[in-house]
């Protein structure tokens, strides 16, 4: 039996890459929830509504058949009129997801941090944090939230792209995403 806190470790993980605006893994930004779910195989979904959310977007939670039947490994919120529009990878039981060889997922949040300020100041990106102090970037689509497991803190990534009625990426972040975990 695992622990309730178990984390997976880097070889139990899938391996994906985000693509800024375009696609983190095999979800692609717009796509609708059946072309997630085809993209997904062999992963469980259970789809609800945001009903904190303007507009109430549709939310499927991904299931990875190798982790505890409650451990949610993606979260994905569609909006009826622009599609997959911000994708959240669980930082215990999600895929490792890369951005230009940076692991994003299921890291020391303060570690992660100076990487991925190196990263954007090295592009001439400015630094940006999200109303909760998280690293952020609107030029990249990321909110770098954070996860508790057990006693400690690891880095859970949001994937979002600016939607109608938005002025930044913190504005379009579903309400559901915007607490710590």
């Amino acid at each position: 039996m695992t622990s309730p806190w178990h984390v997976l470790t880097e070889a139990e993980r899938e391996q994906w890459t985000y693509t800024p605006w375009v696609s983190v893994g095999p979800l692609r930004f717009g796509m609708s929830h059946d072309e997630a779910t085809e993209a997904l195989p062999g992963f469980a979904a259970s789809v609800s509504v945001a009903h904190r959310d303007f507009g109430q977007p549709m939310k499927a939670e991904f299931r990875n058949p190798c982790v505890p039947a409650h451990g949610v490994a993606v979260t994905a919120y569609y909006d009826s009129s622009e599609g997959l529009f911000c994708v959240v990878v669980d930082a215990r039981y999600g895929p490792q997801v890369t951005l230009d060889g940076i692991r994003l997922v299921g890291r020391v949040p303060s570690r992660l941090e100076e990487q991925f300020l190196g990263y954007v100041l090295e592009r001439g990106i400015a630094p940006q944090y999200a109303p909760e102090g998280d690293p952020a970037s609107d030029d990249l689509g990321i909110v770098m939230r954070v996860q508790r497991a057990g006693d400690v803190v690891l880095s859970r990534p949001v994937f979002a792209v600016v939607r109608e009625r938005a002025n930044t990426l913190w504005d379009c972040v579903p309400y559901d995403e915007s607490g710590v975990r």
